[in-house]
């Protein structure tokens, strides 16, 4: 049996093994083209459909395997919440017995589109749960996008889990913190340096704090912008590690706590760089209707999680000394995954399948 249909059989098999209730029919179809598309952007390391086309092994010639996966893009049924939802549910839950860590970011993905994505972070990765796609180039989604993007990811998160949210850059509005605090969770967003803010009736903005390198300094009890939302604590804090200042709000009670955390947020790259240059090349895709990329990714991320799966169990099982080196380990776990999955293969091991990570006690 061929690499290609052995990956695509242990990929069709888990997805009806972990997905909460039977498929029949248009869904059982849908499905098992959702499984050839993750097992095609994992065999040739591209999202280009002509590339999986190659990596899928169903019979038909290329052009037919591409024109089916079109198809499915096309397909309004395909979305989200039915096909990547409850997987991500069920990652949530094997995460929340610790803090559950959610960073929101935007990046630029296919022709001329822009991304919003919200993950969890997890082991120096982050792990999608849901997105956005929208026409346009690098810049700044409305407040309203971001708002939208947290309350489909408030549905996925069990309750009475601690949740810390880290917002992304240049952020100045009231209502995501508003959002956010009415969920219950902590947070600590960046803002610009000219956001207005007030105390005891004065008011400044960060910038007039004038704090130097290696300076943190916190403003508690604040109003924040002239809507006068609060009171937040404002950070003004210059790492030495940064060229300029960087500057929060927080419901957080300490300054250095907020930073601690809000470094996390630069690990949302790793997906981003994983999926595009290292990895999937997603940005080299030509698909330009903003619908379509997102089911796109609905299979790259799928496969994503798929392949930080086999890393994790590459460390945790002892696979590193084999696939890679005995003195260090230099490999991400998405590389490392990649590697095993190429060791199962060429040694015709199982291939083990799975798009949560395994729980934090094992790991």
């Amino acid at each position: 049996m061929g690499d290609n249909l052995r990956r695509y059989r242990a990929i069709k098999k888990a997805l009806k093994q972990l997905y909460p209730k039977d498929v029949k029919g248009n869904q059982a179809r849908h499905m098992n083209t959702l499984a050839a598309l993750i097992s095609g952007i994992v065999g040739s390391r591209r999202v280009s459909l002509p590339d999986v086309a190659n990596k899928v092994p169903d019979g038909a010639k290329r052009e037919s395997r591409v024109k089916r996966f079109v198809r499915w893009l096309q397909n309004e049924r395909i979305d989200a919440e039915v096909y990547f939802m409850p997987f991500a549910e069920a990652l949530l839950q094997g995460l929340a017995a610790r803090t559950l860590v959610l960073a929101i970011d935007g990046s630029e993905v296919g022709r001329g589109c822009m991304t919003l994505m919200v993950s969890v972070l997890y082991r120096k990765r982050a792990l999608p749960l849901a997105w956005i796609v929208v026409q346009g180039k690098k810049g700044h989604f409305p407040e309203d996008t971001h708002i939208m993007l947290l309350e489909h990811v408030q549905a996925l998160v069990p309750d009475e889990s601690d949740v810390i949210f880290l917002g992304d850059g240049e952020f100045d509005g009231i209502g995501l913190q508003a959002a956010i605090a009415a969920c219950g969770w902590s947070y600590v967003c960046r803002t610009a340096k000219n956001t207005q803010l007030c105390e005891e009736g004065f008011w400044f903005s960060f910038e007039d704090l004038g704090v130097t390198p290696g300076q943190c300094v916190g403003i508690p009890e604040v109003q924040f912008t002239q809507h006068a939302y609060g009171p937040v604590l404002a950070v003004a804090w210059w790492d030495t590690a940064y060229d300029a200042p960087i500057y929060l709000v927080t419901n957080l009670e300490l300054a250095e706590e907020a930073c601690d955390w809000y470094r996390k947020r630069f690990r949302i790259e790793t997906f981003f760089s994983d999926q595009k240059t290292r990895g999937f090349h997603l940005n080299k895709s030509h698909i330009a209707d903003p619908q379509r990329l997102a089911r796109l990714m609905l299979a790259a991320c799928l496969a994503y999680l798929w392949i930080i799966f086999l890393g994790v169990v590459a460390k945790r099982d002892g696979w590193v000394t084999i696939i890679h080196r005995t003195d260090r380990c230099d490999l991400s776990l998405f590389q490392l995954g990649l590697a095993l999955l190429d060791h199962f293969l060429n040694d015709g091991l199982p291939i083990l399948v799975a798009f949560q990570v395994p729980l934090p006690e094992l790991c």
